[in-house]
């Protein structure tokens, strides 16, 4: 079997396949894109945190202990809250514990945030080369039709018809194609936004765990720290000198 028998078999078979299946596809997945973004935005509506009114808050809430911190969080079910909950819960085991746990309770959210963004990305880049697939079969089946019609005018009107149609799905993939890419960016740029809010909360609450690991090392800096070394000591010194001699 040489090539162009292998060709006229491959043309034969996708000309009797059409190019209708390309269109149905193409519509198909724009439904299910449109769903995706539906889903996401709802999502992200529902998991939403109010970052600039909860860091002043949380920052209040560790000051009046773990207990306190941990019910403010409690009422939030975003990443940033999730993430910092986590740490929060944490804080018997140190800085740098919490930070691990925090990194992974985010790890953990990213994927939460960025589940079906890949189809939308995916569909983006691939709908115009589906579009484009449907095309080169109409063509295919167009020049199909040219071969097999009679001269004349009839003959005119039936290729031009057939490419028309054609191109038709390219039209649609690229239809399909671009909202895809523009709803991935915006949903892209939201997660990113959360991410770095994230970061806020964390930050709030690393912050608070090095200033208690670092309370104790300084009250026990300046037990072991000699009395003539402390100036407030020194002074109190002297004065109870000064008190003992006018006795």
């Amino acid at each position: 079997m040489n090539n162009h028998v292998i060709v006229e078999q491959v043309a034969q078979g996708l000309d009797q396949l059409g190019a209708a299946w390309v269109l149905y596809l193409l519509i198909g997945l724009s439904v299910m894109s449109v769903a995706v973004v539906v889903e996401r935005l709802l999502f992200l509506r529902r998991n939403h945190v109010p970052v600039g009114v909860l860091q002043g808050r949380l920052l209040v809430a560790l000051d009046e202990g773990r207990d306190a911190a941990v019910k403010l969080l409690r009422g939030y079910t975003g990443m940033e809250a999730v993430v910092a909950l986590a740490g929060v819960e944490q804080l018997h085991r140190g800085s740098a514990a919490a930070e691990e746990i925090m990194a992974s309770a985010e790890a953990v959210e990213r994927q939460r945030y960025s589940r079906f963004t890949g189809f939308l990305g995916s569909l983006g880049s691939n709908a115009p080369f589906v579009g484009l697939l449907g095309t080169v079969i109409g063509i295919m089946g167009a020049f199909a039709d040219l071969q097999a019609a009679g001269g004349g005018g009839a003959r005119t009107q039936l290729i031009m018809g057939s490419i028309s149609e054609a191109l038709v799905a390219t039209a649609v993939g690229l239809l399909v194609a671009i909202p895809a890419v523009v709803a991935y960016n915006q949903l892209r740029g939201r997660i990113e936004s959360v991410e770095a809010n994230t970061q806020v909360l964390s930050g709030i609450v690393l912050a608070h765990l090095k200033q208690v690991d670092v309370l104790p090392r300084q009250a026990q800096a300046a037990t072991d720290t000699p009395s003539t070394n402390n100036p407030t000591a020194a002074r109190a010194a002297r004065q109870v000198a000064l008190v003992a001699s006018a006795g």
